[in-house]
């Protein structure tokens, strides 16, 4: 990272010194070092100040959107919706209980198992642009069918 990108970066992420310093586990002169330029930066203080600035989550197409509030301790995804850690640790117990209830009740229960595939980000060295599908549909099939026996 460019030392005039790590100051441009720092300055958007912390508005004091002294709280960067303690979130890099250094003394606040060895940050007006960084920013002054007259020491290199700590490669992995650019590193955590990368992933303080994209909040916490990696740097994959799978995570696009979504950021973490510290302050609130919260996720907020793409649309806007906040989740707690107690919400996320629950919503499989909810999404179960959803669906014993209406197994019993009988409330035009039709058992839906959903198998997600989500696309790895990196394929072969290069990153995959259309989605992947791992099931072909019944034209499809009959399609390749007719390309084998002809």
């Amino acid at each position: 990272m460019l030392h005039k990108a790590f100051v441009t970066l720092f300055w958007q992420v912390f508005d004091d010194i002294k709280p960067a310093a303690e979130y890099f586990h250094v003394r606040p002169i060895t940050v007006k070092r960084w920013l002054s330029g007259s020491v290199d930066v700590n490669p992995m203080a650019e590193k955590l100040l990368i992933i303080r600035a994209r909040g916490y989550l990696p740097d994959d197409i799978r995570w696009r959107g979504f950021r973490v509030d510290e302050e609130n301790a919260v996720i907020i995804t793409p649309e806007g919706r906040r989740f707690s850690p107690k919400e996320l640790d629950s919503w499989a117990v909810i999404y179960d209980r959803y669906h014993a209830l209406k197994r019993m009740y009988e409330l035009d229960y039709v058992p839906v198992r959903t198998h997600v595939v989500t696309p790895m980000p990196f394929r072969g060295g290069r990153r995959i642009q259309n989605k992947q599908c791992d099931t072909l549909t019944k034209d499809k099939k009959k399609s390749l069918r007719k390309k084998i026996k002809t």
